[in-house]
């Protein structure tokens, strides 16, 4: 796989990408569907092809996949991009249930669409939500990309060594410096500047609603019983969650597939594009 390795060369990456996404790739719908105790927010880019589904981070929104949607569009598949309840655009029903769960939201926007079985492309706490999707749901999904992702995985010790990783001024650090690569951020004064602005709009004014719990209890016993094939990808600078706690989960899935991206920090998706969606649509491709 290529990259992007001279600093003009990712700046005009970042225009072109840019460009594209906000004139020839507007999605087909973006709107509100009206769920059990949220009107959850997501575009649709429309089309024939196979479905992947996009689940952003904590630290993100809809607004990030702009090198994703189309690069994943041009390949011929629809891409459906979720904002979670609690982030973004989506807005929390008082009258419904709450705080309920991710994979509930998710499979009740595909069943409202009429849509059976997708691919699933996340990153960081999106990735969490797409393990427990894979054992609640395995029926529903194709396959699933999984970058940057420590897990919600409920073993003391393992919640104790990701802990372990992270001083405890972790959250007052600026949000660029946890998830962006050194390198990046040095070469790339324009993109980190747009991360920063997207940043923004991630979580909505007023008291933030905790993190939805999941569907199932996730340990790695039940992670061994995944059959979903599964492209675990990791930034070699990524601080939030390092590239050695892949193995923590494809030792246990015999059948993953992994890729580490030497440069990239915490947003493989965002720092990296070509080498992420080359990945991407290499791999979903064989299923």
């Amino acid at each position: 796989m290529s990259r992007l390795s001279a600093p003009g060369s990712i700046f005009l990456y970042l225009l072109l990408a840019c460009f594209s996404n906000a004139y020839s790739q507007a999605p087909a719908f973006a709107g509100h569907m009206d769920l059990p105790g949220v009107k959850l927010w997501y575009e649709d880019t429309g089309g024939s092809g196979e479905v992947i589904v996009l689940m952003h981070a904590a630290t993100g929104n809809n607004r990030f996949w702009e090198y994703q949607l189309p690069a994943f569009t041009d390949a011929g598949y629809r891409v459906i991009a979720v904002e979670r309840r609690g982030w973004g655009r989506s807005i929390v029903d008082e009258t419904g249930p709450q705080p309920g769960t991710a994979v509930d939201d998710l499979i009740g926007l595909m069943d409202n669409l009429n849509i059976d079985k997708f691919h699933v492309v996340a990153t960081a706490a999106g990735g969490s939500i797409t393990w427990d999707l894979s054992l609640s749901h395995p029926d529903r999904l194709y396959s699933m990309v999984i970058a940057n992702n420590s897990g919600r995985v409920a073993e003391p010790a393992y919640r104790n060594l990701v802990r372990s990783l992270q001083p405890s001024q972790w959250d007052e650090l600026p949000p660029e410096f946890r998830e962006l690569g050194p390198e990046y951020r040095a070469t790339n004064p324009q993109g980190t500047k747009r991360w920063v602005e997207l940043e923004h709009y991630s979580r909505p004014p007023g008291p933030l609603m905790d993190s939805q719990p999941l569907k199932q209890t996730l340990t790695f016993e039940a992670i061994e019983e995944v059959t979903t094939p599964v492209l675990i990808i990791r930034g070699g600078a990524d601080l939030a969650s390092p590239a050695a706690m892949s193995r923590y989960f494809s030792d246990r899935v015999p059948h993953a597939e992994t890729l580490v991206v030497p440069i990239a920090g915490h947003s493989v998706f965002w720092e990296t594009p070509d080498i992420f969606n080359e990945a991407v649509l290499e791999f979903i491709s064989k299923h």
